[in-house]
């Protein structure tokens, strides 16, 4: 599936689809047409029962610039109604990326500015190379990470994002791991084994589990601890429990052998 080839995405025969932000020229700065073709992407793999694990990735030497500088040039022209739906599509974007239906890793191989930042605090997993560097650097050109805030704080944490949001620092990808914006950081030589065991360690598990457990991780972290949540966490086991991938997984165990998921 190729879409301007703005876009690329290349799913395997294990169902890893890999989505690649494909305008090196510009460092795949993002605008409103690249936004509308990864939400198009997007909202195919997450129709896609095939698809078991999706890695954001880019081609060239940088993840992604953040804003395209003509776009944001254009964008400054135009009236506030028209800015507010604009901002609409990038929020609709992080919204689809942060609770897609299945994981999903984020290869950051280079510069990952502004936005893109939002970008690798939406997936599930987010691996930084040595060449990795992140920098929220909208306050620097009189703006604000507004619409990324939300998954970036709870990525980072409140204390951080008070140093980095009104810094506009740039920090690496070991930097990045100390705050829980990133889960790796490795060689950039070691990024595609790095990559691969991470996608091997997804595919060992239950396509179900792993949807259902990222609804209830989303669930859990809104909180409060309370009745309705007690509730609803025995709902999910409970119909977790007798589900056809449920029943296959126990039945494996206690058999000792690979569950039907495995084999495939």
């Amino acid at each position: 599936m190729t879409i301007d080839k703005q876009v690329l995405c290349e799913i395997s025969d294990q169902g890893v689809a890999s989505v690649i932000l494909n305008r090196p020229e510009v460092h795949n700065a993002f605008d409103d047409k690249l936004i509308a073709d990864i939400l198009a992407v997007l909202d195919d793999l997450n129709a896609n029962d095939a698809v078991r694990v999706v890695v954001l990735r880019s081609n060239g030497k940088s993840f992604s610039a953040g804003a395209d500088l003509g776009w944001m040039k254009r964008m400054a022209q135009y009236s506030f109604e028209d800015n507010f739906k604009d901002a609409g599509e990038l929020a609709r974007l992080m919204h689809t990326l942060n609770n897609l239906n299945k994981p999903t890793i984020a290869l950051v191989q280079g510069a990952a500015y502004g936005g893109a930042v939002g970008l690798a605090a939406c997936c599930d997993i987010c691996i930084a190379t040595e060449k990795a560097r992140f920098c929220l650097s909208e306050v620097k050109i009189g703006l604000s990470p507004a619409v990324i805030s939300p998954f970036v704080v709870a990525a980072m944490g409140e204390r951080a994002a008070r140093r980095y949001f009104l810094t506009a620092e740039v920090f690496n990808g070991e930097q990045a791991v100390e705050m829980g914006l990133a889960h790796l950081h490795v060689a950039q030589d070691e990024m595609e084994t790095a990559l691969e065991d991470m996608t091997q360690k997804l595919l060992a598990n239950s396509p179900q589990s792993v949807r259902r457990t990222k609804e209830l991780i989303a669930r859990v972290a809104k909180g409060p601890i309370d009745q309705e949540m007690i509730e609803y966490t025995q709902r999910l086991i409970a119909e977790i429990r007798v589900s056809e991938e449920g029943q296959e997984g126990l039945s494996a165990f206690f058999e000792k052998r690979a569950p039907g998921w495995q084999q495939s």
